[in-house]
């Protein structure tokens, strides 16, 4: 269902269109939570130590799959904004047809230097064979996740956050059993729970296709369309897209780069830190949830109402989210703070008492700094919704540089409990820079807009009277 978020109550369609997102996203989640509680129970704390070492690796693979499809949908959603159909199909094939090629080059290239980066990730000898094949297999299939986020990306952009959830539900059960299977009936290791994962995604993107296919008259891609995005006169287009969503990629990446070396860092204090750490970083990821999920609802209401003009509303829309952003941080900070440890051991099991430890303390620091962390999600999609690509990357740039110093010097000063506090460092670097970004960029556009209007305003009361003469 087509979703027009130019009219009506602006929180109210940003809560109801991060709802299906949140709960998406929480779905999304148990791919990695199979792989923490299937593996660490089943195979054992090194195996989890596996997953966990090239978990950045994993996550950097995603960031850039999402951050190029959903920065390519922000021009498919302000298309739709200004009622453009045709503009819309060929805003699909355009974003189709580049994000495949970037996926296909960019996994060729992390698959034959796998090597070489794993060992400047200080991977331990004892885990790194496992840590080698199953980030393989999951670069193998990064086609798979392109294909289902490309599709998921555009009909939110339209409006439309509940039709790839439902498809999302099934693989994520899916995986669970696929994972269960590979493990211990077929006795694949470690490497089969990546098998897992790339399969069940392989079913959400075929899934998606057919009822996008069936439902979506507005997806309905004609020969010209797909044509248009072969030819010359496509270039501009296509630019007008890269612009938005290679900075975009760029900064998810440059997110994932710093959650690499973060975890490299971990990485040089052993199998039981790494166990912890990884523990600690998925109970956070599905902490965090509904701030993605407000993120992502506020870019596709924010490129609606740019390409609508509607500069008011997006100012609303942001300012009501920060406030529910507020609420929702304290509540998770105290719901961690007070059950993290029991969580923690739900994942690895209630005698790991060493390892619950250290992840506990991992998130009993990070919790205080939730608030900066969701603001920049905020700020970062309703620049990017406005078509402002270049601050939320330089941000990004930041935040990397603001966590990478951090996590290595405070490494040296304090072991892998100084670690913990380069996350939250980079969280308040980031988001005061994305603040002061959005509030002057947002004052520039209304400026140019009124401006613009004042022009035409003084040209039609000139030669109006002329061409009544």
């Amino acid at each position: 269902m087509i979703n027009d978020m130019t009219k009506g109550e602006p929180l109210k369609l940003i809560v109801l269109f991060s709802v299906p997102l949140l709960i998406g996203n929480i779905f999304q989640q148990l791919y990695n939570i199979a792989d923490i509680v299937i593996v660490g129970r089943t195979l054992g704390m090194n195996a989890l130590a596996a997953v966990g070492a090239i978990s950045p690796i994993f996550f950097l693979l995603m960031f850039v799959v999402v951050g190029l499809t959903n920065g390519f949908a922000v021009i498919t959603g302000q298309r739709f904004g200004a009622k453009d159909p045709e503009g819309v199909r060929k805003s699909v094939t355009v974003s189709t047809v580049w994000s495949s090629g970037f996926t296909i080059l960019f996994s060729v290239i992390l698959a034959v230097f796998m090597d070489f980066i794993l060992g400047i990730m200080n991977v331990p000898k004892v885990i790194y064979n496992d840590a080698f094949w199953y980030i393989q297999i999951v670069i193998g299939g990064l086609i798979i996740v392109n294909a289902y986020n490309i599709l998921a990306s555009v009909v939110r952009a339209l409006g439309d956050s509940k039709t790839p959830l439902y498809f999302l539900i099934f693989s994520s059960i899916l995986n669970i059993f696929l994972a269960l299977l590979f493990i211990l009936k077929f006795h694949w290791g470690v490497p089969g729970s990546a098998v897992a994962v790339v399969l069940s995604q392989a079913v959400s993107a075929i899934l998606c296709v057919i009822y996008v296919k069936k439902r979506f008259p507005i997806l309905h891609l004609k020969l010209s369309d797909w044509t248009f995005a072969l030819k010359r006169e496509s270039i501009p287009f296509a630019i007008e897209h890269l612009k938005v969503g290679v900075p975009m990629a760029l900064q998810f990446s440059i997110l994932g780069i710093s959650i690499l070396i973060i975890q490299s860092v971990a990485n040089s204090f052993g199998p039981d830190v790494i166990a912890a750490l990884t523990a600690a970083l998925r109970i956070e990821q599905i902490a965090t949830l509904p701030m993605v999920s407000f993120g992502v609802a506020i870019a596709a209401y924010t490129a609606q109402n740019f390409g609508a003009n509607n500069f008011s509303r997006i100012r609303y829309g942001v300012n009501r989210s920060s406030l529910i952003n507020l609420g929702l941080s304290v509540v998770m900070t105290f719901l961690m703070h007070y059950l993290g440890s029991d969580i923690v051991g739900l994942f690895i099991g209630r005698n790991q008492h060493h390892i619950i430890e250290i992840a506990r303390s991992y998130l009993l620091i990070s919790t205080m700094f939730y608030f900066f962390l969701g603001q920049i999600f905020i700020f970062r999609n309703a620049l990017q919704g406005m078509g402002e690509a270049t601050l939320p990357l330089m941000a990004s740039i930041g935040e990397l540089l603001m966590r990478s110093f951090a996590a290595v010097y405070l490494a040296v000063k304090f072991g892998y409990y100084g670690v913990f506090y380069a996350g939250p460092i980079a969280w308040i670097a980031a988001s005061t820079i994305m603040a002061a970004g959005y509030y002057l960029n947002l004052m520039n556009i209304v400026k140019k807009a009124h401006h613009n209007y004042r022009l035409q305003r003084r040209l039609k009361e000139e030669f109006l009277p002329v061409s009544m003469s």
